[in-house]
């Protein structure tokens, strides 16, 4: 928000003429209550915000030891579906076990969907994703991007993946991570009922009733119930690698960061892009520098951002949007 913000003083302050609007907006909403935000901007005040491209969060800038990798620029997302699994059972005293303890049920639920790895796909944004970070990696490294739809050798890419590169692993596919669990009040009572709340996050193009059934399958429980999920964005196809908006991404970055590539993704987490996209607004996700270190720190209560890194960002941003919207 302070990049694009800063973006706009600074057009502003330039007294640049512009051919097209520059449009700033903030809103709130966007971890969870879309209706107060990005929904209803585009349900009650479209005509304010009414526009050919749009600029997010949603990328980043990898920086490994010491040096700019790749200028990371997010051209489609995936969509979150979060989904509850409620397991039944009889209550009780804690001093005569059950076999239908609800807990129980819902903990080897669990279990099966943790060893679950949803199968592969790639689409056009991270196909092209790993063909260019191929083309940029030592041979060992380039080895595994190349590989990923070998039918030889490409589970044991996937594999590695799953161990040494959870952002990759997720890049490849619908996800399941069991973040919230709910179950008993008391030690020495057995619940009636116990829950867990899934974050599913699904490939653009994923059938969720499909994926839904695939799920029942595999707990192949009646006393786990799965309830379907909850979605507040839509899926929307990838915004174009040869937009003019994408077109002077590349070009800003070539100048903020001479000799780096910009690398199409598919990120693994939400945005307001997505309701933008639905409305045919080609959007990108950008994002300041980060090392892995900064960027595994997403979300958690130590997250940062270099200074450094956020003036390049700043510039990047301001480079590109002045390339698409000022007078010729």
């Amino acid at each position: 928000m302070i990049a694009a913000l800063q973006t706009l003083l600074m057009i502003h302050r330039a007294k640049i003429p512009l051919d097209r609007d520059v449009i700033f907006l903030a809103e709130s909403g966007e971890e969870g209550t879309t209706g107060v935000g990005i929904d209803f901007m585009m349900n009650e005040r479209w005509d304010k915000i009414e526009c050919e491209f749009a600029l997010n969060e949603g990328g980043w800038t990898l920086v490994e030891n010491g040096k700019v990798r790749y200028v990371a620029v997010a051209t489609t997302e995936k969509v979150a579906n979060t989904t509850r699994l409620v397991a039944h059972g009889t209550s009780g005293h804690g001093s005569m076990p059950r076999p239908d303890n609800p807990i129980v049920h819902l903990a080897a639920a669990v279990a099966k969907l943790g060893e679950f790895q949803p199968p592969m796909r790639l689409n056009e944004t991270t196909r092209e994703f790993f063909k260019r970070l191929a083309a940029i990696s030592p041979p060992a490294e380039s080895m595994f991007y190349s590989n990923i739809e070998n039918p030889v050798i490409g589970k044991m890419v996937e594999e590695t993946f799953r161990r040494s590169n959870i952002m990759l692993n997720s890049t490849l596919r619908t996800s399941i991570s069991p973040n919230i669990i709910k179950g008993g009040f008391r030690s020495n009572v057995i619940p009636d009922d116990a829950e867990v709340t899934l974050d599913i996050r699904a490939l653009p193009d994923e059938d969720m009733n499909e994926f839904i059934a695939q799920l029942k399958r595999i707990i192949n429980d009646p006393a786990v119930e799965v309830i379907p999920p909850t979605r507040n964005r839509p899926s929307t196809p990838a915004s174009r690698l040869d937009s003019d908006l994408f077109r002077a991404l590349e070009k800003a970055q070539a100048k903020v960061f001479p000799g780096v590539v910009t690398l199409p993704v598919m990120f693994t987490a939400a945005t307001d892009s997505a309701q933008l996209r639905a409305k045919g607004v080609q959007a990108y996700g950008l994002g300041s520098v980060l090392t892995e270190e900064d960027r595994a720190r997403m979300h958690g209560n130590d997250e940062r951002l270099s200074v450094e890194g956020i003036g390049k960002f700043i510039e990047l941003m301001y480079r590109a949007v002045v390339d698409v919207s000022a007078a010729n």
